[in-house]
């Protein structure tokens, strides 16, 4: 990836993710691109080999999105990172990744807890249907309520098990177990009609890793 490229992958990332986040861009073999955040600094600098075991290795290993805990002995500092593949034309040509001091857990981990109204409700991550970003919130839509969260999409993305939800949209998050329906729509991009008759865009920013994802 050249100079360009890369100011237009940061161009395009920077507001999915929360603050205090250090990124990294990569090819598959050498770091390209790094910012530090205040609250963690890898000391990564580019033309720096990829380190095994390091959240990039690992999505550039398995050629998808990981959501992982990396201990101290990778680079001396222990941080949580997600990461993801950079695919062309089925070729895995690097990675994202996105680089936290700490996974924050203000709720427990299979469950998310959603206001209605002036009480909470907490409901576990497999009765979810999707998330929808809305007036600076989260709106949770479940089978049998709906509410809001206080996080963003982005935060709480970082909670959600990549092989169940899949973000289609910079507004949306869907769980893929509800699903029922793949349409074609225009410019290469789709439309989901979920279990609950929900009608979903998939944007073409994501149509290509959704595709991916998904196997079609």
């Amino acid at each position: 990836m050249d100079p360009k490229q890369i100011e237009e992958i940061m161009d395009v990332i920077k507001d999915f993710f929360p603050e205090n986040t250090s990124i990294a861009i990569s090819d598959t073999n050498e770091y390209l691109y790094y910012q530090p955040s205040k609250k963690v600094d890898l000391k990564i600098k580019p033309g720096d080999p990829i380190k095994e075991g390091s959240a990039a290795s690992k999505a550039l290993t398995y050629g998808q999105k990981i959501n992982t805990y990396i201990e101290p002995d990778v680079f001396g500092v222990p941080y949580f990172g997600m990461s993801i593949p950079l695919i062309e034309e089925g070729e895995t040509k690097g990675a994202i990744t996105a680089i936290f001091p700490q996974k924050p857990s203000p709720f427990l981990t299979n469950y998310i807890t959603i206001k209605i109204d002036d009480c909470w409700y907490p409901i576990r991550h497999n009765e979810v249907i999707y998330l929808e970003t809305q007036l600076r919130k989260t709106f949770v839509k479940t089978s049998n309520r709906e509410g809001y969260h206080r996080l963003n999409l982005s935060d709480l993305e970082l909670f959600l098990a990549p092989d169940s939800f899949i973000r289609c949209h910079r507004s949306y998050i869907v769980n893929i177990d509800f699903i029922d329906e793949i349409q074609p729509d225009s410019h290469s991009t789709f439309l989901l009609i979920m279990k609950d008759g929900t009608r979903i865009p998939v944007s073409q920013r994501y149509a290509s890793y959704f595709r991916r994802s998904l196997g079609f």
